[in-house]
Protein backbone atom coordinates (compact mmCIF):
# COMPACT_ATOMS: atom_id res chain seq x y z
CA UNK A 1 0.00 0.00 0.00
CA UNK A 2 1.78 3.44 -1.10
CA UNK A 3 0.47 6.85 0.39
CA UNK A 4 1.52 10.37 -0.11
CA UNK A 5 2.05 12.01 3.13
CA UNK A 6 2.44 16.05 2.64
CA UNK A 7 5.75 16.40 5.55
CA UNK A 8 4.27 19.49 7.49
CA UNK A 9 0.99 17.64 8.31
CA UNK A 10 2.24 14.59 9.09
CA UNK A 11 4.94 16.02 11.48
CA UNK A 12 2.81 18.13 13.27
CA UNK A 13 0.41 14.89 13.85
CA UNK A 14 3.66 13.18 14.87
CA UNK A 15 4.51 15.83 17.13
CA UNK A 16 1.16 16.00 19.09
CA UNK A 17 0.07 12.20 19.30
CA UNK A 18 -0.24 11.19 22.92
CA UNK A 19 1.70 7.94 24.14
CA UNK A 20 2.63 6.55 20.21
CA UNK A 21 6.39 6.79 18.55
CA UNK A 22 6.15 7.18 15.19
CA UNK A 23 8.63 6.98 11.99
CA UNK A 24 8.91 9.44 9.09
CA UNK A 25 7.21 9.42 5.92
CA UNK A 26 9.52 9.04 3.19
CA UNK A 27 8.37 10.62 -0.53
CA UNK A 28 9.33 9.80 -3.82
CA UNK A 29 11.53 11.76 -6.54
CA UNK A 30 11.76 10.55 -10.02
CA UNK A 31 14.64 10.43 -11.67
CA UNK A 32 15.57 10.97 -15.21
CA UNK A 33 17.27 8.18 -17.49
CA UNK A 34 19.81 9.22 -19.67
CA UNK A 35 20.27 7.91 -23.44
CA UNK A 36 23.61 5.67 -23.78
CA UNK A 37 26.29 8.34 -25.45
CA UNK A 38 27.61 7.62 -28.98
CA UNK A 39 30.88 5.97 -29.06
CA UNK A 40 33.37 8.08 -31.19
CA UNK A 41 34.24 7.09 -34.93
CA UNK A 42 37.68 5.31 -35.28
CA UNK A 43 39.98 7.32 -37.85
CA UNK A 44 41.54 4.34 -38.95
CA UNK A 45 38.07 2.61 -40.33
CA UNK A 46 35.99 5.06 -41.02
CA UNK A 47 36.89 5.33 -44.72
CA UNK A 48 37.29 2.09 -47.07
CA UNK A 49 40.12 2.20 -49.34
CA UNK A 50 39.18 2.61 -53.18
CA UNK A 51 41.61 2.67 -56.29
CA UNK A 52 42.84 6.20 -57.46
CA UNK A 53 39.98 8.46 -58.63
CA UNK A 54 38.43 12.27 -58.26
CA UNK A 55 36.95 12.33 -54.94
CA UNK A 56 34.45 14.77 -54.35
CA UNK A 57 33.79 17.04 -51.27
CA UNK A 58 32.36 14.66 -48.66
CA UNK A 59 29.32 16.63 -46.99
CA UNK A 60 30.15 17.98 -43.67
CA UNK A 61 27.36 16.49 -41.95
CA UNK A 62 28.00 12.80 -42.50
CA UNK A 63 30.32 10.38 -44.23
CA UNK A 64 28.97 7.53 -46.54
CA UNK A 65 31.35 4.80 -46.81
CA UNK A 66 31.76 2.85 -49.79
CA UNK A 67 29.87 -0.51 -49.84
CA UNK A 68 32.87 -3.12 -49.35
CA UNK A 69 32.69 -5.94 -52.07
CA UNK A 70 34.06 -9.28 -49.93
CA UNK A 71 33.10 -10.68 -46.56
CA UNK A 72 35.93 -9.80 -44.66
CA UNK A 73 35.06 -5.89 -45.52
CA UNK A 74 31.90 -6.73 -44.31
CA UNK A 75 33.32 -8.26 -41.01
CA UNK A 76 35.55 -5.07 -40.15
CA UNK A 77 34.18 -2.16 -42.05
CA UNK A 78 31.78 -0.26 -39.81
CA UNK A 79 30.21 3.66 -40.44
CA UNK A 80 31.49 6.69 -39.31
CA UNK A 81 28.03 7.67 -37.65
CA UNK A 82 25.40 6.37 -35.12
CA UNK A 83 22.00 7.11 -33.92
CA UNK A 84 20.61 7.57 -30.69
CA UNK A 85 17.26 8.36 -29.60
CA UNK A 86 15.94 9.70 -25.91
CA UNK A 87 13.29 7.46 -24.17
CA UNK A 88 11.00 9.46 -22.52
CA UNK A 89 9.05 8.38 -19.20
CA UNK A 90 5.84 9.61 -17.49
CA UNK A 91 4.25 8.95 -14.57
CA UNK A 92 0.34 9.35 -13.99
CA UNK A 93 -0.19 10.05 -10.50
CA UNK A 94 -3.58 8.94 -8.66
CA UNK A 95 -6.67 11.02 -8.69
CA UNK A 96 -6.71 12.42 -4.85
CA UNK A 97 -9.28 10.88 -2.21
CA UNK A 98 -12.55 12.76 -2.03
CA UNK A 99 -11.56 13.49 1.70
CA UNK A 100 -10.45 16.30 4.29
CA UNK A 101 -6.85 15.77 3.65
CA UNK A 102 -6.19 13.55 1.26
CA UNK A 103 -2.36 13.27 1.92
CA UNK A 104 -3.27 12.06 5.31
CA UNK A 105 -5.64 8.94 4.15
CA UNK A 106 -4.86 5.91 2.53
CA UNK A 107 -7.57 3.59 1.01
CA UNK A 108 -7.16 -0.53 2.00
CA UNK A 109 -6.35 -2.28 -1.58
CA UNK A 110 -7.43 -5.54 -0.32
CA UNK A 111 -8.41 -7.05 2.77
CA UNK A 112 -6.40 -6.33 5.71
CA UNK A 113 -5.94 -4.89 8.95
CA UNK A 114 -4.78 -2.02 10.93
CA UNK A 115 -1.71 -3.38 11.95
CA UNK A 116 -0.26 -4.36 8.83
CA UNK A 117 -1.40 -0.59 7.51
CA UNK A 118 0.21 0.73 10.12
CA UNK A 119 3.64 -1.21 9.40
CA UNK A 120 3.65 0.12 5.68
CA UNK A 121 2.92 3.46 7.10
CA UNK A 122 6.20 3.63 8.84
CA UNK A 123 3.98 3.80 12.17
CA UNK A 124 5.51 2.61 14.92
CA UNK A 125 2.73 1.95 17.01
CA UNK A 126 -1.15 0.63 15.55
CA UNK A 127 -2.48 1.45 18.60
CA UNK A 128 -2.74 5.23 17.35
CA UNK A 129 -4.69 4.13 14.49
CA UNK A 130 -6.80 2.04 16.45
CA UNK A 131 -8.15 5.01 18.04
CA UNK A 132 -7.89 7.50 15.26
CA UNK A 133 -9.72 5.22 13.40
CA UNK A 134 -12.45 3.98 16.66
CA UNK A 135 -11.94 0.32 15.75
CA UNK A 136 -9.06 -2.59 16.23
CA UNK A 137 -10.62 -5.00 14.03
CA UNK A 138 -10.34 -5.86 10.13
CA UNK A 139 -10.20 -3.42 7.28
CA UNK A 140 -12.01 -4.17 4.25
CA UNK A 141 -10.65 -4.01 0.80
CA UNK A 142 -11.68 -0.24 -0.57
CA UNK A 143 -11.52 1.46 3.29
CA UNK A 144 -10.53 4.46 3.82
CA UNK A 145 -7.93 4.79 7.03
CA UNK A 146 -6.82 8.28 8.12
CA UNK A 147 -3.10 7.27 8.79
CA UNK A 148 -2.04 11.16 10.41
CA UNK A 149 -2.96 9.89 14.41
CA UNK A 150 -2.63 12.44 16.63
CA UNK A 151 -3.00 15.86 14.84
CA UNK A 152 -6.79 16.19 16.85
CA UNK A 153 -8.80 16.63 13.28
CA UNK A 154 -10.00 13.37 11.38
CA UNK A 155 -8.85 13.71 7.93
CA UNK A 156 -11.66 11.87 5.99
CA UNK A 157 -14.35 15.18 7.07
CA UNK A 158 -12.23 17.54 8.84
CA UNK A 159 -14.22 17.01 12.39
CA UNK A 160 -12.12 17.89 15.31
CA UNK A 161 -11.02 14.72 17.12
CA UNK A 162 -9.93 15.24 20.83
CA UNK A 163 -6.23 14.29 22.45
CA UNK A 164 -5.86 11.04 23.07
CA UNK A 165 -6.64 9.98 26.72
CA UNK A 166 -4.72 7.57 28.93
CA UNK A 167 -7.68 5.71 29.74
CA UNK A 168 -9.18 5.77 25.74
CA UNK A 169 -5.90 4.38 24.68
CA UNK A 170 -5.92 1.80 27.87
CA UNK A 171 -9.43 0.56 26.55
CA UNK A 172 -7.67 -0.18 23.18
CA UNK A 173 -4.78 -2.15 24.87
CA UNK A 174 -7.49 -4.13 26.79
CA UNK A 175 -9.86 -4.40 23.32
CA UNK A 176 -6.74 -5.75 21.82
CA UNK A 177 -6.31 -8.68 24.72
CA UNK A 178 -9.84 -9.94 24.16
CA UNK A 179 -9.22 -10.58 20.53
CA UNK A 180 -5.97 -12.46 21.56
CA UNK A 181 -8.22 -14.30 24.30
CA UNK A 182 -11.02 -15.27 21.95
CA UNK A 183 -8.46 -16.24 19.44
CA UNK A 184 -6.61 -18.54 21.96
CA UNK A 185 -9.77 -20.09 23.04
CA UNK A 186 -10.68 -21.18 19.03
CA UNK A 187 -7.19 -22.36 18.40
CA UNK A 188 -6.76 -24.79 21.88
CA UNK A 189 -10.87 -25.80 21.40
CA UNK A 190 -11.14 -29.34 21.51
CA UNK A 191 -7.72 -30.11 23.69
CA UNK A 192 -9.24 -30.26 27.08
CA UNK A 193 -8.17 -27.05 28.27
CA UNK A 194 -10.31 -25.05 29.79
CA UNK A 195 -10.99 -21.41 27.52
CA UNK A 196 -9.74 -18.37 29.31
CA UNK A 197 -11.98 -15.63 30.39
CA UNK A 198 -12.31 -12.95 27.66
CA UNK A 199 -12.04 -10.33 30.04
CA UNK A 200 -9.40 -8.16 28.56
CA UNK A 201 -7.23 -8.39 31.51
CA UNK A 202 -3.73 -9.86 30.63
CA UNK A 203 -3.42 -12.18 33.37
CA UNK A 204 -1.17 -14.96 34.29
CA UNK A 205 -3.44 -17.37 32.67
CA UNK A 206 -3.58 -15.91 29.41
CA UNK A 207 0.57 -15.40 29.40
CA UNK A 208 0.03 -19.28 30.12
CA UNK A 209 -1.82 -19.74 27.29
CA UNK A 210 -0.16 -17.32 24.62
CA UNK A 211 3.67 -19.15 25.43
CA UNK A 212 1.76 -22.53 24.65
CA UNK A 213 0.55 -20.96 20.73
CA UNK A 214 4.18 -19.55 21.08
CA UNK A 215 5.59 -23.53 21.58
CA UNK A 216 3.11 -24.49 18.80
CA UNK A 217 3.99 -21.80 16.22
CA UNK A 218 7.43 -21.92 16.33
CA UNK A 219 8.08 -18.78 18.33
CA UNK A 220 10.70 -17.67 20.43
CA UNK A 221 8.71 -18.91 23.84
CA UNK A 222 7.93 -16.27 26.57
CA UNK A 223 4.60 -15.99 29.26
CA UNK A 224 4.59 -11.79 28.77
CA UNK A 225 2.00 -10.26 26.68
CA UNK A 226 2.04 -9.58 22.75
CA UNK A 227 2.94 -6.43 21.36
CA UNK A 228 0.02 -5.35 19.79
CA UNK A 229 0.41 -4.95 15.98
CA UNK A 230 4.19 -7.43 16.26
CA UNK A 231 5.09 -9.96 14.19
CA UNK A 232 4.10 -12.78 16.71
CA UNK A 233 0.57 -11.50 17.36
CA UNK A 234 -0.04 -11.31 13.13
CA UNK A 235 1.16 -15.03 13.25
CA UNK A 236 -1.15 -15.42 16.10
CA UNK A 237 -4.45 -14.24 14.37
CA UNK A 238 -3.72 -15.82 10.74
CA UNK A 239 -3.31 -19.14 12.59
CA UNK A 240 -6.48 -21.71 12.12
CA UNK A 241 -4.87 -24.90 13.59
CA UNK A 242 -2.80 -25.32 16.45
CA UNK A 243 0.04 -27.54 15.15
CA UNK A 244 1.82 -29.59 17.37
CA UNK A 245 5.22 -28.59 19.21
CA UNK A 246 8.74 -29.25 17.26
CA UNK A 247 9.94 -32.08 19.87
CA UNK A 248 11.70 -35.40 19.44
CA UNK A 249 8.52 -36.51 22.10
CA UNK A 250 6.91 -37.38 18.93
CA UNK A 251 8.73 -39.63 17.58
CA UNK A 252 7.14 -41.91 20.19
CA UNK A 253 4.23 -43.71 19.81
CA UNK A 254 2.33 -41.87 22.61
CA UNK A 255 4.21 -39.25 24.49
CA UNK A 256 3.63 -36.34 27.07
CA UNK A 257 5.95 -32.63 26.67
CA UNK A 258 6.29 -30.70 29.43
CA UNK A 259 7.76 -26.93 29.00
CA UNK A 260 9.11 -25.50 32.07
CA UNK A 261 8.82 -21.94 30.29
CA UNK A 262 4.58 -22.06 29.44
CA UNK A 263 4.06 -24.83 32.12
CA UNK A 264 2.36 -26.32 29.85
CA UNK A 265 2.12 -30.51 29.48
CA UNK A 266 1.19 -31.30 25.14
CA UNK A 267 0.12 -34.93 25.13
CA UNK A 268 -0.33 -36.66 21.88
CA UNK A 269 0.54 -39.79 19.65
CA UNK A 270 2.98 -39.78 16.77
CA UNK A 271 2.49 -36.07 15.08
CA UNK A 272 -0.90 -35.56 16.31
CA UNK A 273 -1.51 -33.35 20.00
CA UNK A 274 -4.65 -34.84 21.79
CA UNK A 275 -4.85 -32.41 25.11
CA UNK A 276 -2.78 -29.53 26.05
CA UNK A 277 -3.10 -29.17 30.12
CA UNK A 278 -1.89 -26.46 32.14
CA UNK A 279 0.91 -28.17 34.59
CA UNK A 280 3.26 -26.43 37.71
CA UNK A 281 6.55 -27.91 37.72
CA UNK A 282 9.28 -28.41 40.34
CA UNK A 283 9.80 -24.79 42.49
CA UNK A 284 13.49 -23.79 42.92
CA UNK A 285 15.44 -26.39 44.28
CA UNK A 286 13.09 -29.29 43.49
CA UNK A 287 13.21 -28.65 39.64
CA UNK A 288 11.72 -31.03 37.29
CA UNK A 289 14.62 -32.74 35.36
CA UNK A 290 15.30 -32.34 31.83
CA UNK A 291 13.83 -35.51 30.01
CA UNK A 292 13.87 -36.38 26.15
CA UNK A 293 11.74 -39.31 25.51
CA UNK A 294 12.12 -40.98 29.42
CA UNK A 295 9.79 -44.58 29.77
CA UNK A 296 7.20 -44.11 32.32
CA UNK A 297 8.02 -47.17 34.70
CA UNK A 298 5.78 -47.10 37.44
CA UNK A 299 1.79 -46.35 37.70
CA UNK A 300 0.14 -46.15 41.27
CA UNK A 301 -3.57 -45.99 40.99
CA UNK A 302 -4.07 -45.92 44.75
CA UNK A 303 -7.39 -47.88 44.62
CA UNK A 304 -6.93 -48.07 48.77
CA UNK A 305 -6.92 -44.00 49.05
CA UNK A 306 -9.32 -43.49 46.14
CA UNK A 307 -6.43 -42.83 43.80
CA UNK A 308 -4.24 -40.69 46.21
CA UNK A 309 -1.14 -41.57 47.05
CA UNK A 310 0.58 -40.03 50.78
CA UNK A 311 3.93 -40.22 49.73
CA UNK A 312 6.68 -40.19 52.21
CA UNK A 313 9.56 -38.58 50.45
CA UNK A 314 7.12 -35.08 49.43
CA UNK A 315 5.19 -34.74 52.82
CA UNK A 316 1.44 -33.28 51.96
CA UNK A 317 1.64 -29.70 51.84
CA UNK A 318 -0.98 -26.98 52.69
CA UNK A 319 -1.85 -26.54 49.60
CA UNK A 320 -2.80 -29.92 48.83
CA UNK A 321 -4.37 -31.73 51.65
CA UNK A 322 -6.62 -34.01 50.27
CA UNK A 323 -5.76 -37.70 51.78
CA UNK A 324 -2.64 -37.20 50.35
CA UNK A 325 -0.36 -35.29 48.15
CA UNK A 326 -0.01 -37.49 44.67
CA UNK A 327 -3.38 -38.42 42.58
CA UNK A 328 -2.71 -41.29 40.36
CA UNK A 329 1.04 -40.83 40.05
CA UNK A 330 2.72 -42.11 36.65
CA UNK A 331 6.53 -41.89 37.57
CA UNK A 332 9.46 -41.26 34.41
CA UNK A 333 12.14 -40.15 36.73
CA UNK A 334 13.13 -42.16 40.25
CA UNK A 335 10.37 -40.30 42.21
CA UNK A 336 9.37 -37.72 40.21
CA UNK A 337 5.96 -38.15 38.34
CA UNK A 338 2.86 -36.76 36.42
CA UNK A 339 0.23 -36.49 39.30
CA UNK A 340 -3.02 -34.49 39.81
CA UNK A 341 -3.31 -32.16 42.76
CA UNK A 342 -5.72 -29.95 44.06
CA UNK A 343 -3.98 -26.72 43.41
CA UNK A 344 -2.28 -26.47 39.80
CA UNK A 345 -0.79 -22.54 39.68
CA UNK A 346 0.48 -21.32 36.51
CA UNK A 347 4.13 -21.39 37.99
CA UNK A 348 6.48 -23.65 39.23
CA UNK A 349 5.53 -25.02 42.73
CA UNK A 350 5.68 -28.34 43.04
CA UNK A 351 8.34 -30.74 44.51
CA UNK A 352 10.00 -31.83 41.37
CA UNK A 353 6.58 -33.42 40.14
CA UNK A 354 4.69 -32.03 37.38
CA UNK A 355 1.23 -31.47 38.25
CA UNK A 356 -2.11 -31.94 36.68
CA UNK A 357 -5.85 -30.78 37.90
CA UNK A 358 -7.42 -33.93 39.15
CA UNK A 359 -10.00 -34.18 36.15
CA UNK A 360 -6.67 -33.66 33.74
CA UNK A 361 -5.35 -36.54 35.36
CA UNK A 362 -8.24 -38.70 35.07
CA UNK A 363 -8.32 -38.02 31.76
CA UNK A 364 -4.82 -38.84 31.13
CA UNK A 365 -4.95 -42.23 32.49
CA UNK A 366 -7.85 -42.99 30.71
CA UNK A 367 -6.08 -42.11 26.98
CA UNK A 368 -3.58 -44.76 28.19
CA UNK A 369 -5.76 -47.02 28.92
CA UNK A 370 -5.08 -47.76 32.82
CA UNK A 371 -8.38 -46.31 34.35
CA UNK A 372 -9.18 -49.93 34.65
CA UNK A 373 -6.05 -51.16 36.65
CA UNK A 374 -6.95 -53.48 39.51
CA UNK A 375 -3.24 -52.24 40.78
CA UNK A 376 0.39 -50.77 40.69
CA UNK A 377 2.31 -51.34 37.73
CA UNK A 378 6.10 -51.84 36.85
CA UNK A 379 5.71 -53.12 33.15
CA UNK A 380 6.42 -49.92 31.01
CA UNK A 381 5.01 -51.57 27.67
CA UNK A 382 1.76 -51.43 29.55
CA UNK A 383 2.04 -47.72 29.89
CA UNK A 384 3.82 -46.87 27.10
CA UNK A 385 4.17 -43.41 26.85
CA UNK A 386 7.59 -41.33 26.72
CA UNK A 387 8.12 -38.00 28.63
CA UNK A 388 10.08 -35.11 27.51
CA UNK A 389 10.79 -31.77 30.00
CA UNK A 390 12.70 -28.63 28.19
CA UNK A 391 12.38 -24.99 29.22
CA UNK A 392 12.97 -22.75 31.58
CA UNK A 393 10.63 -21.05 33.93
CA UNK A 394 11.36 -16.65 33.45
CA UNK A 395 8.72 -15.14 35.51
CA UNK A 396 6.64 -12.10 34.06
CA UNK A 397 7.85 -8.01 33.89
CA UNK A 398 5.00 -7.12 35.09
CA UNK A 399 4.43 -9.45 37.44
Amino acid sequence: MQSRIRPTRRHAALALAASVTFAACTSTVATETLPDQAAPADPATSIVEQPPTTIAPTPSTTTVPTPPSTAAEVATTAPTTSTSSTTTTSTVAPLPLDVFDPECVVRADSDSSLEAIAAANALADPVSLWLENGQIDSVASGDLVDICPGNNVNDLNGEPVPAFKNDVVQGALAANVERQQTKLNELFAGFGIDDLAVDGVSGPRTGQRLCAARLSLGLDTTIEDMTPGSNEQAALFAATTLPTPTSTATESERWVLIDRTCQIMFIGAGADTTFVFPTSTGSEGFETREQDRSEAFRFNPALDNGGWHDSSEFPVGVDNPLNGNLYKPLYFDLGQAIHGANNVPPTPQSKGCARLRVADQNTFVAWLGLDSATGETWRKAEMNVTVNVQGDFVARQNS
